[in-house]
């Protein structure tokens, strides 16, 4: 089945009429999701040059390379907001865009810090395709629609938000003895607002469940949660230890701790979207 069929079939007469619910939005995408999922490349099998392009980040590989980790995810983030914003998806003056206004100032800033302190360390921004080869059509470029390419949007901005977080997270280790430990804890926390608001914008809760990515998110996205499931913290089964007030004691284990993204996984998942950095 062809990218451009798949498009066709995402596209429903439901997600361009103004009585669409989010819920019905985001359930046709992920309807998507699972088809398009056979013909994409998953977040976490990129191969080929674009595995290559980021083959420079290793973990265990200090901080020089964590930091240039970190600054290809804020480029990647600060390219795709600013690309939402200037498509015209986006309703103005709606809640989406001015999140998204929010968020690439925040990305525009990490960018600024990261390269400035870097400085003739720090890798030039790679060319990215939001699209991952024609899976998504985010900004409405192949005209699938308004509403469709939103849905999509809000996805993609929850999958490299929830990155972000977990990756900033596996990298802290890299960074203990240096200076830069601390204000990359700082945007290590920001991140996590930002994929808390996005994900509220979504429907969804504001942490992660278990290993699920959310009701609407495509197949293809899933190594972005695989291992938040886990539920052994310090050695101790933390499920076990409820106070009996919650409700499903594993599901509050899981949301109560984040897990961290090696380097590697970080950096398979990006280069789905990355074309080169020639």
């Amino acid at each position: 089945m062809s990218i451009i069929k798949l498009l066709d079939e995402f596209t429903s007469e439901k997600l361009v009429t103004k009585s669409t619910s989010r819920r019905e939005m985001f359930g046709t995408l992920g309807s998507f999701g699972k088809k398009a999922a056979l013909a994409a490349i998953p977040f976490g099998m990129a191969a080929g040059s674009k595995a290559n392009a980021a083959a420079m980040f290793q973990d265990n590989g200090g901080p020089i390379s964590s930091l240039n980790l970190a600054l290809t995810l804020e480029y990647l983030e600060a390219a795709f907001y600013r690309r939402a914003l200037d498509s015209g998806v986006l309703e103005g003056g709606s809640r989406e865009e001015t999140v998204f206004m929010q968020l690439f100032k925040h990305e525009d800033q990490h960018v600024n810090f990261l390269v400035e302190n870097l400085g003739d360390d720090a890798v030039e921004s790679p060319e990215f395709d939001f699209t991952a080869g024609g899976a998504f059509d985010p900004f409405n470029e192949n005209g699938i629609g308004q509403m469709d390419a939103m849905a999509q949007m809000l996805a993609l901005a929850q999958a490299f938000e929830d990155t972000g977080v977990r990756a900033y997270k596996g990298q802290a280790a890299n960074l203990m003895g240096t200076p830069f430990l601390e204000p990359a804890l700082r945007i290590h926390s920001v991140e996590a607002r930002h994929a808390s608001e996005i994900r509220r914008i979504r429907g969804l809760k504001g942490w992660i469940v278990r290993d699920q990515r959310g009701e609407g998110m495509p197949e293809a996205t899933q190594p972005v949660y695989n291992g938040e499931e886990n539920v052994i913290q310090g050695g101790v089964d933390v499920s076990s230890i409820s106070s009996g007030l919650v409700g499903n004691a594993t599901d509050a284990a899981t949301e109560a701790f984040d897990e961290i993204l090696t380097g590697d996984e970080a950096v398979a998942i990006a280069s789905l979207f990355i074309v080169s950095n020639d």
